[in-house]
């Protein structure tokens, strides 16, 4: 039975790999293909996926005629700082409550964990007010701060899971070694969560980087605005630039594909093992 069951299976696995990866990048192979149809095609009342003829048009005028390239730099340096703070403070936290006595830790990262559970449109105009009373409106300090109280729960509850499947002989023979605390994080745990630090670094960038509430409430001019703001900028009252939006779409999603594909060992190995004891 198992024999005559096996490439039934095998079939079944592949059917079933081949809809999930289909499901996933169609909507990425319907923008890309749009990004390179001109606007006649794009209104006819048959849509096409092949684009023919193709045109750069929507990524010249992307590029040249809207300066996506100054949403990207703003993007990159608030999801870059985001993502750093993140993973420094989260760490701390993470590495307080993995290895120092400290009662109720539990509690502690539940109460951590049930700040990210706030639907953000209930939290975007106390901080508003907030930003605006402290002069952070249109600053990149405002979006980074909020970011990280984004970020911050998720960091430090996937970086407690992974330094708890560490054996406390590390922490003995560090102490045996007259290495405290902060080098036991320095130069042990860091060093051996690779893995983790990747995952929850990516996890935290990629929702910095597609943020869209938070960026469009505190900042005003494309000098803080970040790239679903600019997206969104692209609009007019009586025209929607579909070309252009697909081909901005695929400019800003390209890296983050990148990135997974090349940290993708890192991205499971971090989820799975921290999921061990978290």
């Amino acid at each position: 039975m198992t024999a005559r069951h096996g490439p039934v299976r095998r079939l079944s696995v592949g059917v079933g790999v081949v809809a999930i990866v289909g499901w996933s990048a169609g909507p990425f192979l319907w923008q890309l293909s749009t990004s390179f149809q001109d606007d006649k095609a794009l209104t006819a009342a048959t849509p096409s996926l092949w684009p023919s003829p193709g045109t750069w048009e929507h990524y010249y005028n992307v590029f040249a005629a809207k300066h996506f390239q100054l949403y990207v730099l703003n993007s990159v340096v608030v999801a870059g700082l985001t993502t750093i703070f993140c993973l420094a403070i989260g760490a701390l936290a993470a590495f307080s409550l993995s290895r120092l006595r400290i009662r109720h830790r539990f509690g502690i990262l539940i109460a951590i964990l049930s700040v990210s559970m706030f639907p953000q449109i209930a939290l975007v105009g106390p901080l508003y007010l907030l930003a605006s009373a402290l002069g952070l409106l249109d600053t990149y300090a405002s979006l980074v701060i909020a970011y990280m109280a984004l970020g911050l729960p998720l960091v430090t509850w996937v970086l407690f899971g992974y330094f708890e499947t560490f054996p406390r002989e590390l922490d003995e023979a560090a102490r045996m070694d007259g290495i405290g605390p902060i080098g036991l994080l320095v130069r042990i745990i860091l060093p051996l969560s690779a893995p983790a630090l990747v995952t929850v670094g990516l996890l935290a960038f990629i929702a910095a980087w597609n943020e869209f509430m938070f960026a469009l409430a505190f900042t005003s001019t494309i000098d803080h605005q970040t790239i679903p703001v600019g997206i969104a900028n692209f609009t007019d009252l009586y025209y929607v630039p579909w070309g252009d939006i697909a081909a901005a779409s695929v400019v800003v999603t390209l890296p983050l594909i990148a990135l997974v594909l090349v940290f993708q060992r890192h991205i499971v190995e971090g989820l799975t093992q921290g999921a061990v004891k978290g």
